[in-house]
């Protein structure tokens, strides 16, 4: 529990300054250790059950298993299932897994990017797993969520039916890392039901916690094979997704490929065929394990037969095992969306370059900072406001785009199924003139007589909406917004850039801020007095929590002159309550390094150049 009267923003604030949630020290999930809890067992001698995500029907949700199924349901320990279990065999594969009775697709073909990627996959599933030395039936699994990295500790009773696993299983049925892995992911939705339909960029996320971009395929950008050719070469995920045949998905086209389904990308080739054509190539892969595109460049097409052998010895597999190759092309005309994700913005530039970062957690609040999009013109304006600068020594005028802005919605529920996401977007607008940051937020008359330099092309009711463009060298202010006012959620908006980029804290409410200069202290000598009290009190956070804050007024504002009741108990929590929600800081300006404060945590962080993980 928090010491009395400090907010738990407040005290998500310090953590993250102290680290928690960071990938070398993450949040436990439900508070559970997972190294605690395994001690325990081994002392007792007993097997792990998990009673946070129970095996029972409860986890299980309603609505993907029949009556029937429900009761021949059980829930066994892989060493019921199979005689000799592994929690990896012979290392990982795209190739070891098959999707069970969960409509699931879109988190499986994410698993399917993550086996390339070692370095990743290894970050997501701790090493020393085993069910040989301390196997205690425990396991624990590493998830991003909205900004922070959670370790999710698992029992490993899966759910099974005459035997036989129900969801994900592997070809081997010795090897259990998937299934174990989908179980540690439901119980973050909330359910195995919570996993139905989906998107793989939420899963890519989660798995990398790092830099997503999302390609609209109908609308490519020009150099998109150079684009997924550098993600490929990097420690970037990727997947992407059919279209839905009017409301159904999972509807097998004559072309081979299931509608409303999600595929894992897991190779770009440029072939040349004697003809001397060059023609750009994408493999893909169904997590079905099975089913495949049968148009041009596909296992049986005769085009391979017009590229040499080498070739075709490196590229064609003429098996059922749900992979295939197509044009860059085709491509685009049958798939929806691209979704790439990396742990770095590497593969966004061809350039080797720094990358900066700022990253912000705010809230929009109804009837106060939840102002609605820019057709709102009385209430845009109490947005949360993130001004920023951006700096060049050296600035590139042929840069084609050098800043990367995601804004990411955060949820509350506890099943995903619950989550309705708001229609949200963002605007930038270049500050000149009179108005300059760190004065103050923004008022009215600003966007009204300011057009933005970029803003989103839609609004979108998903988790996450992000922009890539390009801004020159100067000052603006990022306004994040939902599309209708007054509605209330929390989100994370980050900024990747090519080009130095620092953060103003804005302080102030109101017009008046941009007006009006800051004020001397009348009586210099009162206010050092006043400021040797707070200090006696703050903690080394330089706050105080309610009680200390009843203790400042009543003894050094009230004078001890308690016959009114003075500052009671409740007052001062409210108070800080509200400092939590408006708290104004002074003007500070952060380049290279972390503000945190209780309203806005802001970091800036420079990505070195990193090697390619294969």
């Amino acid at each position: 529990m928090p010491p009395p009267g400090v907010c738990l923003n407040i005290m998500e604030s310090r953590h993250k300054t102290e680290g928690y949630g960071s990938f070398s020290n993450p949040n436990k999930f439900f508070n559970q250790d997972h190294q605690q809890l395994k001690h325990d067992c081994l002392i007792q001698r007993v097997s792990f059950i998990d009673e946070t995500f129970p095996p029972n029907q409860q986890s299980i949700g309603p609505g993907i298993l029949s009556p029937n199924d429900l009761a021949n349901l059980k829930w066994l320990r892989p060493a019921n299932i199979s005689p000799n279990p592994a929690f990896i065999l012979q290392g990982i594969s795209r190739f070891d897994f098959r999707q069970g009775e969960l409509g699931n697709c879109w988190f499986l073909a994410s698993i399917g990017a993550l086996t390339f990627k070692k370095c990743v996959f290894e970050q997501i599933i701790p090493s020393g797993q085993t069910f040989d030395k301390n196997y205690c039936g425990l396991f624990h699994f590493r998830f991003w969520r909205f900004g922070k990295w959670v370790d999710v500790v698992i029992d490993d009773k899966l759910p099974t039916i005459n035997g036989r696993l129900i969801f994900v299983h592997s070809k081997d049925p010795n090897e259990f890392w998937p299934a174990l892995m989908e179980k540690a992911y439901a119980k973050v939705c909330g359910s195995y039901t919570d996993m139905s339909a989906g998107t793989p960029a939420e899963a890519l996320m989660d798995f990398t916690g790092g830099v997503h971009m999302s390609i609209l395929l109908s609308e490519p950008p020009s150099n998109l094979f150079e684009l997924m050719n550098r993600a490929g070469s990097s420690s970037a995920l990727m997947a992407c997704a059919t279209p839905l045949c009017g409301s159904t998905s999972n509807t097998l086209s004559s072309n081979g490929l299931v509608l409303g389904h999600a595929y894992t990308v897991t190779g770009v080739e440029q072939v040349t065929t004697n003809r001397g054509k060059v023609v750009n190539l994408v493999r893909l892969w169904n997590p079905w394990g099975k089913g495949e595109w049968n148009g041009d460049w596909s296992d049986r097409s005769p085009l391979w037969q017009t590229v040499t052998p080498e070739k075709r010895l490196i590229c064609l597999s003429i098996e059922d095992n749900g992979e295939f190759w197509m044009t860059v092309d085709d491509f685009c005309s049958f798939y929806s969306d691209l979704d790439i994700c990396g742990m770095s913005p590497d593969f966004l530039d061809r350039n080797s370059s720094r990358w900066w970062t700022l990253s912000y957690e705010g809230q929009w609040v109804a009837g106060t900072t939840a102002g609605g999009c820019g057709n709102n013109t009385d209430s845009f304006w109490t947005n949360p406001q993130y001004p920023i600068e951006i700096r060049a020594e050296q600035f590139d005028s042929n840069c084609e785009k050098n800043l990367l802005v995601s804004l990411l919605q955060k949820h509350d529920k506890r099943n995903r199924h619950q989550v309705q996401n708001h229609y949200i977007g963002l605007y930038i607008f270049e500050v000149k003139e009179k108005y300059q940051p760190g004065m103050g937020k923004f008022p009215a008359s600003f966007f009204s007589s300011h057009a933005p330099v970029a803003q989103s092309k839609s609004y979108r009711n998903s988790r996450e909406v992000m922009e890539f463009l390009f801004l020159t060298p100067g000052h603006y202010v990022i306004v994040p917004s939902t599309y209708d006012p007054n509605k209330t959620a929390s989100f994370l908006l980050t900024l990747y850039s090519k080009d130095e980029i620092c953060s103003y804290d804005n302080s102030g409410d109101d017009e008046k801020n941009f007006i009006e200069k800051p004020q001397k202290v009348k009586n210099a000598e009162e206010d050092e007095n006043k400021r040797a009290i707070f200090h006696q009190l703050i903690d080394k956070y330089n706050q105080v929590d309610a009680e200390q804050l009843q203790r400042l007024l009543n003894d050094n504002v009230l004078k001890g002159d308690l016959k009114s009741g003075g500052f009671s108990i409740e007052a001062c929590r409210s108070m800080v309550a509200l400092m939590d929600a408006h708290s104004a800081v002074k003007n500070s300006f952060a380049c290279g390094t972390r503000l945190s404060h209780t309203r806005m945590f802001s970091s800036v962080q420079m990505f070195p150049e990193q090697e390619s993980c294969h």
